[in-house]
């Protein structure tokens, strides 16, 4: 994966409001050229809206967002020709069938994606014949990835891209994000699946109401994460000796075993059980899911408390 440091897609100090409801909260991002950027959050954390605010379906109430340098009321259909969006909720109805959709899509592009109606819906195991209002919502959502990657943009917006897809298409749709980021594209994906966005994305921000709570890399995120350790002794240990060191946390003992959170060097816990006869240990390395855990479980009075989180992750 190639990646240039030109930005994408920037938003600084953005907000949203909706009435007195605050949907983004000072939202700072970057997106570079040749990318794959995770956004990760539950429902209502503000991913949507970040991404209607990127294609003006929103206007902010405070801050700026650009697209490829510009602002998304100033870039009309010339900026809109370059984006690829596949929106959360997927509004198709009608008798129309999905080849007269998806070839009506290519039309209001000026023709663009027409040869790749039929392969990509080949892949994806869709039958352009029945009509849209037949379809399932796997179906559906078979027609929106291929509406959205068909004129081969050089910006995919994807909004839980592969929700309603069965585990082989969603292997499929992957293949077909790394494909599209080998030929130039940029790809923006708001998911709350990680494992997905793991296998794909180069940087991940994760959004809690409507704030980013961590940014970085997606090795460097799960390194802070941490590790669960077990140590079993050959008899009890003090529970409270362990829970001052530095980089250590959550530590519970039960009989001769003590865990713990490692988030860091452990050379201070090395050292704390060394005073002990260790008959047993273990590390497990944790996952970027439970990252994205601890910072759902943190109250959100201390996590407006922390320190603001830049788009480099500092």
């Amino acid at each position: 994966m190639t990646t240039s440091t030109e930005v994408v897609i920037r938003t600084e100090g953005l907000v949203k409001d909706y009435g007195s409801t605050r949907a983004l909260d000072h939202l700072d991002l970057e997106v570079r050229r040749g990318e794959v950027f995770g956004f990760l959050g539950p429902n209502g954390a503000g991913k949507s809206t970040t991404i209607r605010v990127l294609l003006d379906q929103l206007r902010p109430t405070e801050g700026r967002a650009e697209v490829f340098g510009v602002a998304p009321k100033a870039g009309g259909p010339g900026l809109r020709a370059r984006i690829g969006y596949l929106p959360g909720e997927l509004a198709m109805a009608g008798r129309a069938t999905s080849q007269e959709l998806l070839e009506h899509y290519a039309r209001l592009r000026g023709g663009a994606g027409r040869d790749n109606i039929a392969p990509l819906a080949e892949r994806f195991g869709l039958d352009p014949s029945r009509p849209i209002r037949a379809l399932s919502k796997g179906n559906k959502q078979k027609v929106g990835v291929i509406q959205a990657f068909m004129h081969r943009p050089e910006l995919l917006i994807l909004d839980e891209p592969t929700s309603g897809l069965d585990p082989l298409l969603q292997h499929e749709f992957l293949t077909l994000v790394r494909e599209a980021v080998a030929a130039g594209a940029t790809v923006f994906m708001s998911s709350h699946v990680l494992s997905e966005v793991e296998l794909v994305a180069g940087r991940v921000a994760i959004i809690r109401q409507g704030r980013i709570v961590d940014l970085d890399d997606v090795a460097t995120l799960r390194h802070h994460a941490g590790q669960r350790i077990a140590l079993t002794f050959d008899g009890a240990v003090d529970a409270g000796a362990f829970r001052s060191l530095p980089n250590v946390e959550d530590v519970e003992v039960e009989g001769g075993t003590l865990t713990c959170l490692l988030r860091g060097e452990p050379d201070a816990l090395l050292k704390a059980a060394a005073q002990h006869r260790v008959v047993r240990w273990s590390a497990e390395d944790r996952e970027l899911e439970d990252l994205f855990l601890d910072h759902y479980r943190v109250p959100a009075e201390e996590l407006h408390a922390d320190e603001e989180v830049t788009v480099d992750g500092r």
